[in-house]
């Protein structure tokens, strides 16, 4: 399956912006989703998962209340929308495909899109 995530860019502290990812090549319903995250210089982080069918969510502690996954199964796309919005979201956001149930961890996960900057100004 192939993966395109758009939708980042420059927002202000405690602003919002919805990411998208569109999924092609694959049947999308087959895949457990997540998004993940790389600040400069940073580890990729683990930002929040979704099953298949899109009935289970699990988020990384600290976007709990603050972001929500969803899927789209019927348009192929997963989404992220986060609000209130930190500096400290300063990231490329990734989406990516496993065939695990809410898997955490990147290995875990064998496809990948390219990436979306986001960018939060204080």
């Amino acid at each position: 399956v192939q993966l395109q995530a758009s939708g980042g860019g420059l927002v202000q502290a405690g602003g919002s912006l919805r990411l998208s990812c569109a999924a092609s090549g694959g049947t999308f319903s087959d895949y457990g989703m997540g998004w993940f995250r790389q600040a400069p210089g940073k580890e990729h982080e683990f930002v929040s998962a979704i099953s298949r069918g899109g009935n289970l969510k699990h988020y990384r502690e600290s976007m709990k209340g603050r972001f929500t996954i969803s899927r789209d199964n019927a348009k192929n796309t997963l989404y992220l929308q986060m609000n209130s919005l930190k500096p400290e979201d300063t990231a490329v956001y990734y989406c990516a495909a496993s065939r695990g149930v809410l898997a955490t961890t990147k290995a875990e996960y064998g496809y990948w899109g390219q990436g979306t900057q986001v960018t939060v100004s204080s």
